[in-house]
């Protein structure tokens, strides 16, 4: 059985409607447009968490230990987010009519959550032990509006997908944190 979203609670649609209206006035400008999509693209596969996590990966011991561990919160979350909560779910994507300024990969997974809010949120929970966390929460706020500006989620879409990371985020860091001090930590 899969839920879908429409039914759930009119409102929705307004919010959803209320945010693209607040995006439309950036769609079309140029520095907007650049760095939003460029923000979409790299949260492709959680390729710019990745990349944040093994940049310091080869200046220490520990670097390389919090890169592998990221690297296994990402591939965790990937699969319970697109492989167990988006089958629960059915809504479209947005519709997006016009020429887009720059090419995007088309998911074919169902809109709801948003799977780059859920691994940016995900991974702004693990880098933070040990990157600034208004850097990497920043960088997740960014990613996942990204998605809303390029017409690629629904603003709740991306709600749903942050709390799902902010979620799993907490989980795999009490996981992380057991595992390094032996399980003293849980």
């Amino acid at each position: 059985m899969r839920i879908h979203i429409r039914a759930l609670a009119p409102g929705v649609r307004r919010f959803d409607a209320y945010v693209d209206r607040r995006f439309d006035r950036l769609r079309g400008v140029r520095a907007a447009d650049r760095l939003l999509y460029t923000a979409s693209e790299l949260g492709d596969f959680s390729l710019l968490w990745h990349l944040v996590g093994w940049s310091a990966a080869p200046f220490s011991d520990r670097r390389r230990r919090e890169a592998i561990e990221l690297s296994a919160t990402l591939g965790v979350e990937s699969a319970i987010v697109n492989q167990g909560i988006k089958r629960l779910f059915s809504r479209q994507r947005p519709v997006w009519e016009q020429e887009r300024p720059r090419r995007l990969r088309q998911p074919k997974t169902t809109s709801f959550p948003s799977g780059h809010a859920s691994s940016a949120f995900t991974a702004a929970a693990v880098l933070s032990r040990s990157w600034p966390r208004p850097l990497v929460y920043g960088l997740a706020v960014i990613v996942s509006a990204s998605r809303v500006h390029v017409r690629i989620h629904h603003a709740s879409d991306v709600v749903g997908g942050a709390i799902v990371g902010v979620a799993l985020g907490a989980i795999a860091r009490r996981v992380i944190d057991a595992v390094d001090t032996g399980g003293d930590a849980a």
